[in-house]
């Protein structure tokens, strides 16, 4: 989809673009090379830096070009080959060999893959910052709790925060393990290794087939697993992972949009010049960065489902047409997850809080929410009557605060070794 028709596109960047999934082919077929070269399968002067020496090259051409594989990697070992035959002959000999498209393909995605969740998990990093400071800071500010649209009992704002920390806590403890979990993807034409095993043999040098596929992932920074052309669990992980991170958005931007209902007014979203306003009617200050963060967590599920779809249809050692459809979805899905991610954390970091009108709204509405403390209150005989104040029924409000920012400042220590 266009970035015109997906407004703040931009803050994903270059992330999974085609000029970065070029750049990543690269990175995967110069491990590859310079795994050859150690083995002693190659000569050393095949061992060079594709992504210094390939030239530039043209994205669109490359994406027209390949259509008559299917895949855009055959096109681009054909035109490495033409250009670096003459300087770099051996480069030339050697690049591709004992690889197939998928390997290089699958593999440039799951490192595209990988430095978008990182920038996912660093803004959500920012919103675990801010809920903490939210639930902290108004603990036991008043609010009407709601149950199925209508008053219920009292809670505070402090705990509304706290939950929305619960549920972006667990979708970042997913999500860390998805990524970490995404490995290289080497296997030769049907996932037997078969061309490397032939190389090592025909080259005399010692080691396996295995070894060469793990020295290649020690050098893109990727864990090693068998291959997995046709079990596609690394990528349906990250999906799902990627989906509960936007469910958890979702819900976050969900309860803004009705608490800035201006008959309810609670809460406000941060100013930014131009923003929120209307076409036609000037007195409007939309609530935009909650509509944008809902609209990706309602589009997210149905891009999760295509790759199981395809990873359900996987037949063979390479599925005809269900591998090609999980590339869009794919990156689809990680850019929009890091559009919503940067749009939720801007949210938080700024988010007004009324907390007057909350208390207002508590007291007017004082009968109704202590209601079921009333029904309570003459079960045990020869007690006092408590004091129906609204600001003393809150049960394990404090408590239960504690526990879920206690929760989010372990996480943190425990990811302080790395990409906290």
């Amino acid at each position: 989809m266009p970035a015109l028709l997906w407004p703040g596109d931009d803050r994903a960047g270059d992330h999974l673009s085609d000029s970065q999934m070029i750049a990543a082919m690269l990175r995967v077929e110069t491990a590859w090379l310079a795994t050859l070269v150690d083995a002693g399968i190659a000569s050393a002067g095949a061992d060079i830096d594709l992504g210094a020496h390939a030239g530039d090259i043209d994205p669109d051409a490359l994406a027209v070009a390949a259509e008559a594989g299917g895949n855009p990697v055959s096109p681009l070992v054909q035109l490495l080959r033409e250009r670096l035959a003459d300087t770099y002959p051996e480069t030339a000999r050697w690049l591709h060999r004992g690889l197939t498209s998928q390997d290089v393909l699958d593999t440039a995605l799951v490192l595209g893959l990988r430095e978008a969740t990182d920038a996912v998990l660093a803004r959500m990093d920012a919103q675990v910052d801010s809920l903490v400071e939210l639930a902290e800071r108004h603990r036991v500010d008043p609010m009407a709790g709601r149950t199925l649209t209508q008053h219920a009992v009292p809670v505070t704002f402090g705990l509304a925060a706290a939950r929305w920390l619960y549920g972006v806590l667990e979708a970042r403890g997913d999500l860390h393990d998805a990524r970490d979990r995404l490995p290289v993807q080497i296997g030769g034409a049907a996932g037997t290794l078969a061309a490397p095993a032939e190389l090592l043999r025909r080259s005399g040098g010692g080691g396996d087939a295995l070894a060469l596929a793990r020295a290649t992932a020690d050098r893109l920074g990727l864990p090693w697993a068998p291959p997995w052309h046709t079990m596609r669990a690394p990528l349906t992980r990250l999906a799902d992972a990627l989906t509960r991170a936007l469910d958890a958005w979702g819900h976050i931007a969900a309860d803004v949009l009705v608490r800035a209902r201006p008959e309810i007014a609670e809460l406000a979203e941060p100013a930014g010049h131009g923003r929120g306003g209307s076409s036609t009617m000037p007195q409007k200050a939309n609530p935009i960065l909650s509509v944008l963060v809902r609209r990706a967590a309602l589009t997210a599920p149905g891009l999760a489902t295509q790759l199981h779809l395809a990873a359900a249809g996987a037949v063979d050692e390479r599925p005809d047409g269900a591998w090609h459809t999980e590339w869009m979805p794919l990156t689809q899905l990680a850019r929009h997850a890091l559009t919503a991610a940067d749009q939720t954390a801007e949210l938080l970091a700024g988010l007004h809080v009324d907390t007057g009108r909350m208390a207002r709204l508590v007291q007017a509405a004082a009968s109704g929410l202590l209601a079921e403390q009333r029904s309570l209150a003459g079960l045990v005989e020869g007690l006092p009557e408590p004091d129906f104040d609204p600001a003393h029924y809150l049960g394990g409000t404090g408590a239960l605060i504690d526990e879920i920012v206690r929760r989010a400042r372990a996480a943190d220590h425990t990811l302080s070794g790395g990409r906290r």
